[in-house]
């Protein structure tokens, strides 16, 4: 993907001279009597200590000694105000004005201490490559007292409020101001900021202790934690009794990370943020901002240079193309917890499990969340789908990428509505008795260059070696699976959706070239494995990872591979080592691409051709119990040159409507669950578009040939309510007990025709005829234990728009042996078409 500008709406880059002053974030002045928390005395200020003169005495204080006077009782806010802005650099003292009595300080702390921010630190401030800014910032007690600190660029004073004490700083310059005050300890403080034209009240962010918690920590350090969505990022909290925003990001090759927003006028330079030990994590809680603001970290990268970079864990973000992250927090009250209680009650490879998958954008193109909520449910449950699957709805930048480009992995994209509609959605969807399914894409990520790519001035979520990370198909970057704190960042991903935005499954894309360092690759261009293998040994234990934890996370949920080789064990147990010395991947389902691509391959043919083809429909029976299968006819199929499903059918406008009903009746009753993408329900013509959806006017009545997509429309309908109540069809997919042919071989006749048992041993007859003739009293083996069959769904009906050649009356077996069974049953074989029989 081609990287984009920042957005200049959101974030405009201008020279610092030209920039507004930053306001401060702003509150209404509040008297403090609580005792602020002490904070730890700077090594800067203990070494000017050290050198103050040694004949400073109590009775002789030092120049720089903080003069107190009394004054009649105003308010401070009005008293800021009056004051000249501009005061000459050379002055020493900070002038104190008291409605109250000061505590003095302790004779023993009358030593001679400069308040002002050493050179070092002061340089570091200003570069934005300071990694303890509360260290320095902010108030501590020094020999002498409590100094404070403050660092506002473009402020004309800053103000200490201290109970009835008002404090004004001294101006240092560049922004700084400081003053030493007689105090024994940290009082409770706000401070007073005046710009040009204004004076703005608000807590300083440097008196806060850390957000995060040493447990915390430890468990991001060690690549362990599970939530890690609920300490990185950006969250509105009440903190030490103030309400603000706490801002925390990963960064661990910067050398300075500074917060920058509308809230500060997109200029970090006065929100330098700390450096949390040995994790790479940086802090700062900023009070007094919350929901709705728009922010980016600025970083400092490890040669001095400068880049904003939206969140990577941000929960929201701007709609697309402006790329800033916003700060957002959940009030939503679900609804649905009588799905998720029962969810879990049956495994999804042993329930029925028919999927619907959707481009949320162009289904209804222009529809909200909110709007698809009211429209979505009642469509799929009404076809008798089962779930939805949802192209990738994470944020990404280039719609065109239909989402498998993400560049925001926390947050919905902005598109379609906030995190909250998107919840809404899924809501509505859970109370309407469809699950929900979710395309996430751990495999890769877009160059753009506010985004992920060197985030912190080198490689850090992809791959240290070029040849590793760059992924040779689509020009994005390979995540670094060995590296702890980048599958934390993904593994946590994957529980985040599923546990936040109550999703029933992920169907994760790529793993093929995930699992295999040569994917794409010529020789020269990959490293084999420590083994002298292909295999990515760290791709392996993040993919185990993964679905490890989420399945015992979340309960209910189920992962699906889109897997495109023969990887042994994808869908066996983590802790289960198969024939490669590997243990399983440990997902739920797994895409059977094969049956796809053979079966797709098969029906292209025109029928006169299909005997000598014949084995492509019926090779999949020969690996259908290797894995857990899905049947996937979805998005990737009718893209790109590749036509509709119907348009894929030879022949003439009939033929090709038979043959889709017919393949559908095939797949439906074929051992493996069911995916169909949008618009192939009505054998819609086109390819699909995201520019603008499913041709939904091919459904209007007023259209000549209506009925006939509304015919294929009926199908899907009738073969889901047929294979809902019908447990021989789902109920022992992935056993091979389920299962058995009556004739696979009948090429010349292009007859399949096959028995599925549910568990107790009752049977579904399937037989499906790919010619375009009648065949009369087509003689098919069945079980004598059944006294007759009933048709129960037949593809050539005449409501569906089929020649209506259908078996309204129960068909009797007859004592005589056919295709290895005892008895057989006498069928007229309509064209091109599926029949199901079922005991009557």
């Amino acid at each position: 993907m081609t990287p984009r500008p920042e957005s200049s709406g959101s974030h405009p880059e201008q020279p610092a001279e030209r920039r507004p002053p930053a306001a401060e974030p702003t509150k209404k002045t509040a008297k403090k009597t609580a005792t602020a928390a002490k904070t730890v005395t700077e090594k800067a200020t203990a070494k000017k200590a050290a050198a103050a003169p040694k004949k400073a005495t109590a009775k002789k204080p030092a120049a720089k000694k903080t003069a107190v006077k009394k004054t009649a009782a105003e308010s401070p806010a009005k008293k800021t105000a009056k004051r000249t802005p501009a005061r000459k650099a050379g002055a020493k003292k900070a002038v104190v004005k008291e409605t109250a009595t000061a505590q003095p300080a302790p004779p023993e702390m009358e030593i001679a201490v400069s308040p002002a921010v050493d050179t070092a630190d002061r340089e570091r401030l200003l570069s934005g490559t300071h990694h303890a800014p509360h260290s320095v910032l902010g108030a501590h007690p020094v020999p002498g007292g409590i100094v404070f600190r403050a660092f506002r660029p473009y402020a004309l004073a800053v103000t200490v409020v201290s109970g009835g004490l008002t404090v004004e700083l001294h101006d240092d310059g560049d922004g700084f101001f400081s003053g030493l005050l007689p105090l024994g300890e940290v009082p409770a403080y706000r401070l007073l900021v005046t710009y040009e034209g204004t004076v703005q009240e608000t807590e300083d962010a440097y008196r806060f202790l850390p957000t995060l918690g040493e447990l915390d920590l430890h468990l991001i350090g060690e690549g362990r934690h599970e939530e890690l969505w609920t300490v990185l990022g950006a969250h509105p909290v009440t903190h030490q009794g103030v309400t603000g925003t706490r801002f925390s990001v990963w960064a661990p090759n910067a050398r300075g990370v500074r917060v920058a927003g509308t809230f500060n006028f997109w200029d970090g330079a006065g929100f330098p943020m700390r450096s949390l030990g040995s994790t790479g994590v940086w802090e700062l809680f900023v009070p007094g901002i919350g929901e709705g603001e728009l922010y980016k970290f600025e970083i400092t990268r490890p040669d001095g240079s400068k880049t904003l970079r939206a969140d990577p864990l941000a929960r929201r973000t701007e709609v697309p193309p402006a790329t800033s992250s916003v700060i957002t927090s959940s009030a939503y009250e679900w609804g649905d917890a009588q799905w998720l209680e029962r969810r879990a009650e049956v495994p999804a490879h042993r329930a029925p499990f028919s999927v619907y998958e959707v481009h949320l954008p162009s289904w209804r193109p222009g529809l909200t969340y909110r709007q698809l909520a009211d429209q979505l449910p009642a469509y799929v449950k009404d076809l008798g789908f089962t779930h939805v699957e949802l192209m990738p709805v994470a944020e990404h930048p280039f719609g065109g990428s239909w989402g498998y480009q993400v560049t925001g992995f926390y947050a919905p994209t902005a598109r379609l509505g906030t995190p909250d509609d998107f919840r809404y959605l899924v809501d509505a969807l859970h109370r309407a008795g469809i699950g929900v399914l979710m395309d996430w894409v751990p495999a890769h990520f877009p160059r753009d260059e506010w985004a992920l790519a060197e985030f912190d001035g080198r490689p850090l979520y992809e791959h240290e070696d070029p040849l590793r990370a760059a992924h040779p198909d689509w020009g994005t970057l390979e995540f670094d699976f060995g590296r702890r704190e980048v599958r934390n960042f993904l593994v946590a991903n994957a529980v985040y959706w599923c546990q936040e935005f109550h999703i029933d499954g992920l169907r994760v894309d790529a793993v093929a070239s995930m699992l295999y360092l040569d994917y794409s690759r010529e020789p020269g261009q990959w490293t084999p494995n420590e083994h002298g293998g292909r295999e990515n040994l760290d791709a392996v234990a993040f993919l185990q990872e993964m679905n490890a934890t989420l399945y015992r996370r979340v309960p209910g949920v189920v992962t699906i591979a889109e897997e495109s080789t023969a990887w042994d064990g994808v869908t066996r147990a983590t802790h289960h080592k198969g024939p490669s010395g590997f243990g399983g991947l440990g997902f739920g389902l797994k895409w059977n691409m094969g049956w796809m691509h053979d079966s797709l391959q098969y029906m292209s043919h025109e029928p006169v051709h299909r005997r000598y083809h014949h084995g492509e429909m019926t090779f999949s029976m020969v690996y259908a119990y290797s894995e857990n299968y899905v049947l996937p006819i979805s998005h990737d199929e009718v893209v790109h040159g590749k036509r509709s499903l119907v348009s894929k059918m030879p022949g003439d406008w009939w033929q090709q409507r038979a043959d889709l009903r017919a393949y559908l009746g095939f797949m439906w009753a074929h051992p493996g669950k069911q995916l169909l993408f949008m618009g192939q329900e009505f054998a819609q013509g086109a390819e699909w578009s995201e520019a603008h959806g499913p041709d939904w006017w091919l459904l209007d009545p007023h259209y000549g040939a209506e009925a006939d997509h509304r015919g294929v429309r009926d199908l899907v309908r009738d073969l889901n309510t047929v294979y809902g109540h019908t447990p021989a069809l789902w109920q022992c997919d992935t056993e091979p007990s389920g299962f058995r042919w009556v004739t696979g071989d009948a090429a010349e006749d292009n007859v399949f025709a096959f028995l599925r048992y549910d568990s107790d041993g009752s049977p579904l007859l399937a037989v499906s005829h790919l010619a375009p003739v009648v065949r009369q009293d087509y003689r098919i083996g069945v079980p004598d234990d059944v006294p007759a069959w009933h048709e129960v769904v037949n593809t050539d009906a005449g409501r569906y728009g089929g020649g209506d050649v259908t078996h309204p009356d129960p068909v009797k077996p007859e004592p005589q042996g056919r295709h290895g069974f005892p008895a057989s049953i006498r069928l007229t074989l309509p064209p091109l078409a599926t029949v199901w029989l079922r005991p009557a």
